[in-house]
């Protein structure tokens, strides 16, 4: 069972930055395929970017290209999310997730959620 809890959200003006991370435990973390996703109000979980085990692919939403880097250190046991240029549509619940499979956009493939981290950015 691995545990997951992010950290890292608040409130920023819009073109401000943050760094989200999420600190993974109980499970061996490099064998993870790890995700972040987010949830705005009103409507579905939605895939934002995601990273594999080695930290050697990275794959993004169009909403978020260009704008937002993942990344990882093992050694850690940590997943981060660089936002940069934030915009008011960002703001959400961000969640980061743990997949055992493949690197993927799929919110059905993640194995493990953390409780998410509010980002609200203010125009």
């Amino acid at each position: 069972q691995v545990q997951l809890v992010e950290s890292g959200g608040g409130l920023v003006q819009a073109g401000g930055s943050l760094r989200l991370s999420c600190a993974a435990s109980g499970g061996t973390f490099s064998s993870y395929c790890m995700g972040w996703f987010r949830q705005r109000p009103g409507k579905e979980r939605e895939f934002v970017a995601a990273i594999s085990r080695s930290g050697g692919r990275t794959i993004y939403a169009d909403s978020v290209k260009g704008r937002f880097t993942i990344s990882r250190d093992n050694a850690k046991n940590t997943v981060y999310l660089q936002m940069n240029s934030l915009k008011p549509e960002d703001t959400a619940v961000y969640y980061c997730a743990a997949d055992s499979g493949i690197t993927t956009s799929s919110v059905r493939a993640y194995d493990y959620w953390g409780q998410g981290t509010q980002v609200t950015v203010s125009s």
